[in-house]
């Protein structure tokens, strides 16, 4: 199992070298052994910083404000209707790219050695596929249900009506994969958009929880200085992870519109059937009459977020927010590039 907690999931390594040429060669071997993309992501432990609240800020009028109406915890419900999963799910694998045989691929280089050093030279390749009447075909049906969780009877269906099953002796596992991603994307998009949320009675995240447990961040430059503490919970830095969230805590500081704001903490989690989903901010607008938000913010790359551009995950456990926030009284959620788009 990912963890995605930045205070438990961290590699710390000691390096017998000046950290900037470590770091960089540490992230060129990772990156083309396994094809990650660090940007920047391994920090140096000299420059990791505490996180601290300011003092008294529990007890802040504007920050019990919106405290007091998203403090809430929901749980949810979800419905759809197993015909048109089974008709969706069959298109879905209808469409899966062709299943091809197994087969592994080597590749012959010569060694070249000489006073300049070793060289390598391209010699040939060679592809050896594998016969399919070798291959062990598991139980289809269980294999699928396990993944998907689904009856029997449904699975059988959808696999009746895609007309791919002929694919499984060709290359079983990749079928099995291929077929059970495209069932279980298939149920997400059906849950998110059937989904209900209700309030757990008076079930509620405790002001203690900002306080036992202990933030760490690194410095760098998506890290926000804080200036002005009265507008928000920090009292010198506010732990980001992208020139969009550090932008947007700049205007949120700087806006004579904005009256207090503040990062969701971790802890602060909706359920979604797609694992728990944690929103970026809580904004108090101030013009003619206070707004209250919860904020998202992304950048896809043009003028506006366009949620089609997301993963696909990501985008349904952000239709799964804005459903858990219209049952908040004078919540509005939002998923903007910049703050300006919360006034339009």
């Amino acid at each position: 199992m990912r963890v995605y907690d930045k205070n438990i999931n961290k590699l710390t390594v000691v390096a017998n070298e000046s950290y900037d040429s470590f770091a960089k060669q540490l992230q060129k071997e990772i990156e083309e052994d396994c094809g990650v993309q660090f940007e920047g992501r391994i920090k140096n432990k000299r420059e990791r910083i505490e996180i601290k609240y300011r003092k008294g800020f529990e007890a802040d009028p504007k920050f019990l404000e919106i405290w007091e109406k998203i403090k809430y915890k929901t749980r949810y419900r979800v419905s759809y209707d197993t015909n048109l999963l089974i008709q969706k799910a069959a298109e879905a694998i209808k469409e899966l790219p062709e299943i091809k045989p197994p087969t592994i691929r080597s590749t012959k280089v010569a060694i070249n050695i000489d006073n300049k050093g070793i060289d390598t030279s391209y010699v040939s390749d060679k592809v050896v596929h594998y016969n399919t009447n070798d291959l062990y075909i598991p139980d289809v049906i269980a294999y699928i249900q396990q993944k998907t969780e689904l009856t029997r009877k449904t699975v059988v269906e959808i696999l009746k009506q895609s007309k791919r099953f002929d694919d499984i002796v060709i290359n079983p596992q990749l079928f099995l994969d291929l077929v059970s991603n495209a069932i279980k994307r298939v149920m997400n998009e059906l849950l998110v958009d059937g989904i209900k949320y209700e309030k757990i009675g008076n079930e509620v995240y405790e002001m203690r929880l900002f306080e036992a447990q202990e933030l760490e961040t690194y410095l760098d430059e998506f890290t926000f200085k804080v200036k002005n503490k009265d507008k928000t919970i920090y009292e010198e830095y506010i732990p980001l992870d992208s020139n969009v969230e550090s932008q947007f805590a700049k205007d949120c500081e700087s806006s004579e519109m904005v009256e207090f704001y503040f990062k969701l903490p971790n802890w602060f989690k909706i359920p979604t059937p797609l694992g728990n989903y944690n929103p970026d901010w809580a904004v108090v607008l101030k013009n003619e009459k206070k707004i209250y938000f919860v904020a998202e913010t992304k950048d896809t790359g043009g003028d506006k977020v366009e949620i089609e551009k997301l993963h696909p995950d990501e985008g349904m456990k952000i239709k799964c927010g804005k459903r858990h926030y219209e049952i908040f009284n004078d919540v509005k959620y939002k998923v903007v590039k910049k703050l300006s788009e919360l006034v339009e």
